[in-house]
């Protein structure tokens, strides 16, 4: 009786050790990237909204809310790799636009990302959802693919190299885009099933042609990847490391697919039924946290790629009271806060008391900041654009500002600087879907906006302040041509350089 007595007391003095060393790691990191999603578009930002996210209501009520959040871009996979590298997305060789199907990655398997930095200080890492930083799709011709009716070349029984396990992820689940093929899913370097059967191009989905697995059904692409983070979260809290889940969501972005559960519940369209699909999605990811008991311990980060859509229908949603924009001009693609404005929240609760940030930030910031979270010493040529914003959040705003200046990009390329309360487009138009679609006659050749006195930027006062668009233009210059904006040596952006996006780098600017 004795000795089962010792046993138990040292079984009870082992199990408390291995409580307490969990409660000591690192914390676990989830970081939720939507899709198209509008700051209009949550309930808590949007006091005129329509739309009803109790769920990232919650979270943001138990959060820290960046209400000056910015992606890097006004576009997906520019903003997604500045994510993952803390590197603004226009120093890589994607100077506009975004990758299509097929596409080679974007990523060198060379450079430190966020995901092989955790890897390094001791976290499993996974990359679930859309990627959209391309791959290498295997071909058995070794050209490059084609993927047409009568002409194939692609080889899905080899190994799809190339994406997230090749630049620090240990598990990858996901698609490249909802909306381009391989219309199937990938887990790690491998198709699930193999994609045999052509579509065609299909206006309503927004999808464009090509293989896909038979009887693929683009309304289970979001639900199937909510059980998978959902699956991995469960299976991870029961481990002895700290994990980090990238969970970039394939909605609200086109295919606008909400599930019958979801359909007709905003009253408003299918894209905000989307939306509280997408809302729902969260509310499951914190959900798993509480069940396994890890909520205190894991920072939750939630915010989105771009601005909304225009295949949300502002014009429906505007007769009915909601914008996706909220008070801001333009949308997804555009220079204008519309195209890169977005939702953030941090919650943690083990760390962060419930508060609003009025600081600007910027999506590449989370890199340098988890870094500095795990003691990581980042070299000169990695996170080049990446501020580290922990003090934001463990700490009330003491008034010093982390960010020197925050630059945005459009879809053509052009780019904005901003600064305070002001912002400088390098662009007399928008660069992007919204009006003025081109440079017009008669208007000055830039923009300059007093964003604390005009945030929905219509009132263009450069040639009142030439001296404050000058400063700030030269300050864009110097983060172009030093290969960085954070201190730190001088590094090389990728590509031909000048490219045609800088025709204001003049030998007088520099």
């Amino acid at each position: 009786m004795k000795a089962q007595t010792i046993l138990l007391s040292c079984l009870a003095a082992g199990m408390s050790l291995n409580m307490a060393a969990r409660d000591k790691k690192q914390p676990n990191i989830i970081f939720i990237l939507a899709d198209d999603l509008g700051y209009g578009d949550l309930s808590f930002l949007n006091e005129k909204g329509k739309i009803q996210t109790p769920h990232l209501d919650r979270m943001a009520a138990e959060g820290v809310v960046f209400g000056d959040a910015h992606s890097s871009s006004a576009v997906s996979t520019p903003t997604r790799y500045g994510v993952l590298t803390g590197r603004y997305n226009w120093r890589s060789t994607l100077k506009n636009g975004v990758l299509h199907w097929y596409d080679t990655p974007l990523i060198p398997t060379g450079r430190t990302t966020m995901a092989s930095m955790l890897r390094n200080q001791g976290y499993n890492t996974a990359c679930i959802g859309k990627w959209h930083l391309g791959f290498h799709f295997p071909t058995k011709d070794g050209k490059k693919p084609v993927d047409k009716p009568d002409e194939y070349n692609l080889d899905f029984t080899r190994e799809i190299t190339g994406g997230p396990r090749d630049v620090g992820f240990d598990y990858f689940f996901g698609v490249d885009a909802p909306n381009y093929p391989p219309y199937c899913f990938i887990e790690n370097r491998r198709t699930v099933g193999l994609p045999d059967t052509y579509y065609p191009v299909s206006q309503a989905m927004d999808s464009r042609a090509g293989r896909g697995l038979p009887g693929w059904e683009m309304k289970e692409i979001l639900p199937e990847l909510e059980k998978k983070a959902v699956d991995y979260i469960d299976r991870s809290a029961a481990g002895d490391k700290p994990f980090f889940l990238y969970f970039p969501l394939t909605s609200p972005h086109t295919p606008i697919v909400p599930t019958d559960e979801f359909r007709d519940q905003s009253k408003l369209n299918e894209y905000a039924d989307f939306v509280m699909q997408s809302d729902a999605v969260v509310g499951s990811i914190l959900e798993a946290l509480e069940k396994n008991r890890i909520a205190d311990n894991t920072i939750v980060v939630f915010t989105s790629d771009n601005g909304c859509s225009p295949r949300a229908d502002f014009e429906l949603l505007g007769q009915k009271g909601h914008d996706p924009s909220y008070i801001f001009r333009g949308m997804k693609s555009d220079l204008f806060e519309g195209g890169h404005h977005v939702p953030c929240i941090v919650r943690w609760p083990a760390q962060s008391e419930p508060r609003r940030v009025k600081q600007t930030v910027c999506l590449t910031d989370f890199m340098a900041t988890f870094a500095a979270l795990t003691g990581y010493s980042l070299a000169d040529n990695e996170a080049e654009d990446s501020y580290n914003i922990l003090p934001l959040l463990t700490a009330p705003e003491t008034g010093e500002k982390i960010r020197e200046a925050t630059v945005h990009h459009s879809i053509d390329g052009s780019f904005a600087i901003r600064q305070g309360k002001w912002k400088l487009l390098l662009s007399s138009y928008s660069g992007g879907w919204s009006e003025p679609l081109k440079p017009q006659e008669g208007t000055p050749e830039y923009q300059l906006y007093d964003l604390e006195k005009d945030p929905e930027e219509t009132c263009n006062v450069y040639e009142a302040n030439p001296e404050i668009a000058s400063r700030l233009r030269d300050l864009l210059v110097r983060y172009v041509e030093e290969g960085r904006s954070t201190p730190g040596l001088p590094q090389k952006n990728d590509g031909a350089y000048p490219w045609r996006q800088l025709p204001w780098i003049t030998e007088e600017s520099r």
